[in-house]
């Protein structure tokens, strides 16, 4: 979230940051956020005085009282009491303003960094580098579904059987395989110094406002009525909330967690031809990256999570590509996004399978995530997060891009793991 300090300070650069992420009646909202504030503190301001003045009349009264002047006591007494009354609007008008205000903030973006290009969509990002070696397979080679089918590995029927599409249920060496990347990915987390946190799969709507998923992806998320709880889409939720309404000190930080979490999306208004199989989704695993840090630090560490995540890539042995996000493209949240994607073999397509963020101060501001600096002042903190690596679309590429007549071959970093090196 915004702070007011930035939209009232610096009007002119906000409205430009929104306009480079699309941000529709940017002026307008804008506007109403200044004048709501504006509101609220006249309201504070007046209401300041009329206690000042309340607590001076009060001390005459009894002054008075002493004195025998009984009729100016009675009169300064009626005085505090018309205050009070006028106190009891003032308050009200001050609370509808704060909520209006707050309220406001909540739907407006985060500022995109300077480093961000411009453009509508995916097809203006940019791409920052390229790695890895892509596959030669046969003409008949297969898609990752047909391949699943073909040794057994993961049944999209059965998913649907037992819950409704984007639910696969995992078999015999599939799900071997994905316990030992999920393994995989949170040892080489923990390596780079990621201490491990196993979260709740589900939070509580102040949680999802803490992150920014509320009120901007409200129907992207599974929501169990009776209770008021979220499924997370993503451990990012439960592991950045840990540090909600805490005061953390300088000498803690950068602060590098990471977890392991099933992510459950409802991805409203999916299908055709680029979701069948893995590609996208309801339920999925995945491994996550956490920081909170300094602000002076944070783009430091941005790239040591970019650095990690292409790490990741690098030993499963996939082509991959790093992607500058666009101001069009990027989420609600983020202030620059850098995305990796693995090329698909048999599909001939590129799979998108994470995305590295760094937000700067915005979810530190709405989950007033603070750290004590030298001169004992409190500063707002940076949060970044990113997928180190989610699963569905890993999966996809290692089996299409590894496919031979002997049977789907196992990078050799993940063959400690699985215990096998080849699926046949």
């Amino acid at each position: 979230m915004l702070t007011i300090k930035q939209i009232t300070e610096n009007t002119d650069a906000v409205l430009r940051g929104l306009e480079k992420k699309h941000f529709k009646n940017a002026q307008e909202v804008i506007f109403q956020v200044i004048e709501a504030n504006d509101k609220r503190r006249n309201s504070q301001n007046q209401l300041d005085k009329n206690l000042a003045e309340v607590n001076s009349l009060s001390r005459s009264v009894g002054q008075l009282m002493k004195e025998g002047k009984k009729e100016e006591a009675e009169t300064a007494r009626l005085q505090v009491n018309e205050i009070k009354e006028k106190n009891k609007e003032l308050e009200a008008t001050m609370n509808e303003a704060a909520t209006e205000l707050q309220n406001l903030l909540y739907t407006i973006p985060n500022i995109p960094n300077e480093g961000v290009p411009e453009g509508y969509g995916a097809e203006d990002n940019v791409v920052e580098r390229m790695g890895g070696n892509h596959a030669e397979l046969p003409a008949d080679a297969l898609p990752h579904w047909e391949l699943a089918k073909k040794y057994d590995l993961i049944d999209f029927e059965l998913g649907v059987k037992i819950t409704g599409a984007g639910f696969p249920v995992y078999k015999g060496k599939g799900a071997r395989l994905q316990r030992a990347l999920i393994n995989f990915f949170l040892d080489e987390a923990r390596d780079a110094g990621y201490l491990e946190i196993e979260p709740p799969y589900v939070v509580n709507a102040a949680s999802g406002y803490g992150t920014g998923q509320l009120p901007d992806k409200e129907g992207q998320m599974y929501h169990a009525n009776e209770d008021d709880l979220y499924l997370i889409p993503t451990a990012e939720v439960p592991v950045t909330n840990i540090y909600r309404d805490v005061i953390l000190e300088e000498k803690e930080l950068p602060i590098k967690n990471c977890a392991y979490s099933a992510c459950f999306r409802r991805e409203a208004g999916s299908y055709g031809k680029d979701v069948r199989g893995l590609n996208r989704l309801h339920q999925f695993n995945k491994v996550e990256i956490v920081r909170i840090d300094k602000p002076e630090h944070s783009y430091e560490s941005l790239n040591e999570m970019i650095a990690h995540v292409e790490n990741l890539v690098q030993k499963l042995e996939l082509p991959y590509r790093i992607l500058r996000l666009c101001g069009g493209d990027m989420s609600f949240t983020s202030a620059i996004t850098f995305d990796f994607e693995v090329f698909s073999a048999a599909q001939k397509r590129w799979l998108e399978v994470s995305s590295v963020s760094n937000f700067e101060s915005y979810q530190a501001n709405r989950l007033k995530c603070r750290y004590r600096s030298g001169e004992k002042k409190t500063e707002l903190c940076h949060t970044l997060n990113g997928s180190a690596l989610a699963l569905p679309r890993i999966v996809a590429a290692l089996l299409e891009n590894n496919q031979t007549p002997e049977g789907i071959k196992i990078p050799k970093a993940l063959i400690p793991y699985c215990g096998f090196d080849i699926i046949d």
